[in-house]
């Protein structure tokens, strides 16, 4: 009898956590997540790459628990918006993923990572947009196997949100890197953009190629307003112009580019998030989402707190919900909330483009 209540408690138990499990799939507004991007949204790629671009170390993720190789002192934007889409934890790195967890989607991000393949070299290894694609095709053999053949992998596919966010590596540790490479001495910024754009668009069908079909797409954010480049102008707070001029000609490039994938691919979503707009927003009205901190990092050595980004063991600032920017180039907790709450449902009618991600997600 005893034996017999034991199994039936094993049984009960095992049923619960099995309709847990589907609840909170159900929760979800879409099936999976799929990210692909750099430092911004990268959560553990790198960790393993013979690379300075980690984030693997104290005191990156002080607010969520330790050290994961996010680049922020807690979460992401692609951590909120998973949250948002209603799934019962955050989209794990590909390094670390296996078995069914894929089916709930994957993150491909690579901190230095860029459009182009050299972009980022003089920082050490680092997934580029393209190697990025590749492992998400790999995944997709995976996603075949899992669900049994092609069509019902295509099916599933089909209704998951596929966030993409590269170009500012390739601006930062390419085009404005002249000891380095050579690209802005080949292309003015509106031949660079149209270079970045054509690769990116090749990318991008190589995803719908494979099943992708709803595609939320960041455009590059004001990346001359960053401690880094703040810190070499002339009064610490005035943005560095050359820099954000060139990110607002590839970013008005790739919201027409979301018009020409739409016409093109009828049965695809494609959406442009304003990150620009959003993060200039911000600095600009600071008291409205509680900022008082805009022009330095919360954790740097240097000028702006943005020359040299923050170093193992380094105590950061105590109040950084204050600050807009946690180190020499990535946001804050709070700064990415918001960015991340603003591309799910635009407060802002420039916020979007056409739509935002929770409408996206109900198409």
């Amino acid at each position: 009898m005893e034996s017999y209540l034991r199994k039936c408690c094993v049984v009960f138990v095992l049923l619960s956590f099995g309709f847990s499990v589907v609840k909170a799939q159900a929760q979800a507004q879409v099936p999976c997540f799929f990210v692909f991007g750099d430092s911004l949204v990268d959560n553990g790629n790198n960790n393993g790459l013979v690379s300075f671009a980690r984030a693997n170390y104290f005191p990156y993720g002080i607010d969520f628990g330790g050290p994961t190789g996010r680049f922020s002192n807690g979460k992401t934007t692609v951590d909120e918006i998973a949250e948002l889409l209603g799934f019962n934890g955050y989209i794990p790195a590909y390094n670390s993923v296996s078995g069914r967890q894929i089916l709930s989607g994957v993150n491909y991000a690579s901190a230095a990572a860029g459009i182009r393949e050299e972009t980022g070299r003089q920082l050490g290894q680092r997934i580029s947009f393209s190697g990025q694609v590749r492992n998400y095709q790999s995944t997709v053999s995976q996603v075949v196997q899992l669900l049994g053949d092609e069509t019902r992998a295509a099916d599933y596919l089909k209704r998951c949100i596929y966030s993409v966010g590269l170009g500012s590596n390739d601006y930062l540790n390419n085009y404005f890197m002249p000891t380095f490479y050579s690209s802005s001495r080949q292309f003015t910024p509106e031949q660079y953009a149209d270079d970045l754009i054509s690769r990116y668009s090749t990318q991008l069908n190589a995803l719908y190629n494979y099943g992708a079909r709803k595609f939320a797409l960041s455009g590059v954010g004001a990346v001359g307003c960053s401690p880094n480049a703040l810190a070499g102008s002339r009064d610490g707070r005035t943005c560095v112009e050359r820099i954000n001029s060139a990110n607002q000609i590839f970013n008005n490039k790739l919201k027409s580019l979301v018009d020409q994938l739409n016409n093109n691919h009828p049965d695809a979503k494609f959406i442009y998030i304003n990150a620009y707009g959003i993060f200039q927003d911000m600095i600009t009205n600071p008291a409205r989402f509680g900022f008082r901190v805009t022009n330095a990092g919360c954790c740097g050595i240097g000028r702006n707190a943005g020359q040299i980004t923050c170093l193992p063991g380094q105590r950061p600032c105590n109040n950084r919900n204050a600050y807009v920017c946690w180190d020499s180039f990535h946001p804050t907790e709070a700064a990415n909330v918001i960015i991340a709450r603003r591309s799910y449902n635009a407060q802002s009618p420039s916020d979007a483009y056409p739509m935002d991600i929770s409408r996206l997600a109900q198409l």
